[in-house]
Order: C-alpha cells, then sequence, then structure tokens
C-alpha cells in the first residue's frame, strides 16, 4: 500500500470520522436548531458543545444548500423566464430571490 502524498496526510483524520444520525423527538431537533441559531453556528458544532467536543475555530462561509432537481431547474427556469440550460444565471436569480425573502422578513 502506498504512503499518502504529504498534501493529503491532514485530510487523514478527517477522511475516516463518521457522520452519525440521530433519529430524536421534535422537541431535541428543536432546541439543538435554536441554540445553533442563537449562537450563529452550525447544528453540528452545537452537538458537539453540548458533547463537550472541540470545534473547529475555522470562520466557516455563511452558506445555504438546497438540492434542485432537473425539474426544479425547469420550473425555476420558466420562473424566471430563462434557458433550464442556464443554471448559473438560474442560481444568480435564487440568490436574489432569498436576498429579498431575508429583506422583507421583520
Amino acid at each position: 500500500m502506498s504512503k499518502l502524498p504529504a498534501r493529503w496526510q491532514s485530510s487523514d483524520q478527517a477522511i475516516k470520522a463518521v457522520q452519525v444520525a440521530f433519529d430524536v423527538e421534535e422537541e431535541v431537533l428543536t432546541a439543538v436548531r435554536y441554540a445553533a441559531f442563537e449562537n450563529n453556528i452550525s447544528n453540528s458544532d452545537q452537538i458537539r458543545q453540548v458533547l463537550n467536543l472541540p470545534t473547529s475555530s475555522r470562520t466557516k462561509r455563511p452558506r445555504l444548500t438546497v438540492t434542485l432537481s432537473d425539474a426544479d431547474y425547469a420550473l425555476l427556469a420558466e420562473r424566471f423566464a430563462l434557458p433550464v440550460d442556464n443554471r448559473l444565471e438560474i442560481k444568480e436569480q435564487v440568490l436574489q430571490a432569498l436576498i429579498q425573502f431575508a429583506r422583507q422578513r421583520p
């Protein structure tokens, strides 16, 4: 077995990490999500804090994610009057819709 390149060795521990999911009651889910929101951290980091585990001190890029199917892109292309294959412009229009949503919130 060959040795990992030096630039990959720092990732070796992260590669061995396993994501664990918990089926919990709505009360627990809400409490963790709310605390994470209040602390401006991810749900995962909030769970790590509850368990007194270390969290990354790196600043994370604030971003939202959503999974979009081909059918979703077709609906969005129609909504924004764009060609369905222009995914970059569709993404930009979605971003603008999210910004508008945020600005309308109290």
